[in-house]
C-alpha cells in the first residue's frame, strides 16, 4: 500500500446522516438509501460498505477485505478508495 497517500487510509468512512445501507430483501440486492435517492451496491460495494461503521479507517476495511478475499491489498486499497471517492462526490459517503 505504499503508493497511496497514508492520509487517505487513514480516513475513517461514515454515513452522513440520512444515508443508510440496507439489504432489500425483495429484490435481494443492497442498496443505499439516502431521502429521495436510492444506489444499488454490486457485491464488492456492499462488502466494503458494510465494513464502513464510522470507527474503521479505511486502511482496517482493505486489510479485512484482503483477508477475506485472500488478495493483494495494494488492489483492493486503490479499489476502495475509487468506490469511496465515487460515494463521496454523490454525497452518500463522508470520507
Amino acid at each position: 500500500m505504499n503508493e497511496f497517500d497514508p492520509g487517505a487510509l487513514a480516513r475513517i468512512p461514515k454515513f452522513p446522516r440520512g444515508v443508510r445501507l440496507k439489504h432489500d430483501e425483495t429484490r435481494q440486492e443492497w442498496v443505499l438509501l439516502a431521502p429521495e435517492r436510492l444506489i444499488k451496491c454490486d457485491p464488492i460495494a456492499a462488502a466494503v460498505l458494510q465494513l464502513c461503521d464510522g470507527k474503521r479507517a479505511v486502511s482496517d476495511v482493505v486489510d479485512i477485505l484482503a483477508g477475506q478475499y485472500n488478495a493483494d491489498p495494494t488492489l483492493i486499497a486503490r479499489d476502495v478508495l475509487a468506490l469511496l471517492d465515487g460515494l463521496r462526490d454523490k454525497k452518500m459517503v463522508q470520507v
